[in-house]
């Protein structure tokens, strides 16, 4: 017997770090709003987006996610001031480490979404997991 083409599909795992103060409500209001995306995704509500460390993503792929989103607040929105600032320097070293481990760079997303842009969350999330599907499983699990 032939297996179905969906059956052989991969599924990517992707690990959401959202903002507590935009990019969690924009995943709230898209879903409120019947939004449709994924069901790949795992939210991780964080107070603030500066404050994922690149050592919190790193885990996240040992732990099997496939690809990881970093979003928040945009620059002039956060509600620490200095977060988002942070949380793109400390974007930069993710990348460099990402790609030293020999992990493809399209694995990981930094995205500013605000409580307001809940489609541009719909639309971010369903990007990725297209994005990381076609790369395959995560190098770690295989």
């Amino acid at each position: 017997m032939a297996k179905k083409k969906s059956q052989n599909k991969f599924e990517p795992k992707i690990v959401v770090f959202a903002c507590n103060w935009c990019s969690y409500p924009a995943a709230d209001s898209a879903g409120i709003n019947r939004m449709q995306y994924p069901p790949n995704v795992r939210i991780i509500r964080t107070m603030c987006m500066g404050r994922v460390n690149p050592s919190f993503v790193l885990k996240a792929f040992e732990m099997g996610a496939d690809g990881v989103l970093v979003s928040g607040c945009h620059f002039e929105d956060c509600h620490y001031s200095f977060g988002a600032r942070k949380a793109a320097e400390q974007y930069k070293k993710l990348e460099a480490v990402v790609k030293m481990l020999g992990f493809e760079k399209e694995r990981i997303r930094q995205e500013f979404i605000s409580a307001a842009e809940f489609p541009k969350f719909a639309t971010v999330v369903r990007e990725m997991v297209d994005q990381v599907r076609k790369l395959g499983p995560n190098p770690l699990k295989v």
